[in-house]
């Protein structure tokens, strides 16, 4: 991916548009039953690899990295390297739930409280009615509970959503994509309180002005302190400048 990767506090963005991402990337390493590690990172992440080496190196080892935050866009015009756009994970999330359903792909939903985990697994049959669910299971479980990812691999899914939050979702990909013969895991965070309706998205309007993360705290005013975290974020790569 040479000339597709902006490095922003030494996390491999890609720089690729949404639809090159899926099309040129994602779409075939599915249909090629390569397992696949995306990280969809916002400042927030980026902070706390800042503060955990060991995060930060899973997140650098992942085949993707994903721009999922206004900031992290504008953080990349400020260093004179522009990102193509911002690539929101909830919305990779509903393009592989889409691209599952004309492959015939499976998909396994896991973590978020259980009435979300199985709320979110309803309204992806609404939307995309034949796609193939190999399992679901609530994010409440102890980390080093080798059992639960012994349960999912054996259902051999495609697809892997994990919203377990970070840092953890990212960790319990990477100690155990090794489990499973193939698929993509993806770390979706709050993604299966939206696609189960508890949490309403801001309006399209707010997303074209990059101002989703407003909408959200106005919504969610306990998230101001990782509102702060993200405003750190854009205060130190002026400061590196």
């Amino acid at each position: 991916m040479k000339n597709e990767r902006i490095a922003i506090m030494d996390i491999p963005f890609i720089n690729l548009t949404r639809k090159e991402f899926l099309e040129n990337h994602l779409y075939p390493r599915l249909m090629d039953n390569e397992k696949t590690f995306v990280v969809t990172a916002n400042p927030e992440i980026v902070m706390r690899t800042r503060e955990d080496e060991e995060y930060k190196k899973i997140v650098q080892s992942a085949d993707f990295v994903v721009p999922d935050g206004a900031g992290i866009v504008l953080a990349s015009k400020y260093i004179k390297q522009p990102i193509k756009e911002r690539v929101a994970g909830f919305d990779i999330m509903l393009d592989l739930l889409e691209f599952a359903e004309k492959k015939g792909l499976s998909c396994y939903f896991l973590g978020a409280k259980e009435e979300v985990n199985k709320k979110a697994v309803e309204e992806a049959v609404k939307k995309f009615p034949n796609v193939k669910i190999a399992g679901r299971h609530h994010g409440y479980f102890d980390a080093g509970d080798t059992r639960i990812a012994e349960q999912v691999a054996k259902t051999n899914p495609d697809l892997v959503f994990v919203a377990l939050g970070f840092p953890r979702q990212e960790k319990w990909i990477k100690e155990n994509m090794h489990r499973f013969e193939k698929g993509l895991f993806m770390g979706v965070g709050g993604s299966f309180d939206v696609l189960s309706g508890v949490v309403k998205r801001a309006p399209e309007f707010w997303i074209r002005l990059n101002l989703e993360w407003f909408y959200r705290l106005l919504k969610q005013p306990f998230r101001w302190k990782r509102i702060l975290k993200a405003f750190e974020f854009i205060i130190r790569i002026v400061l590196k400048k």
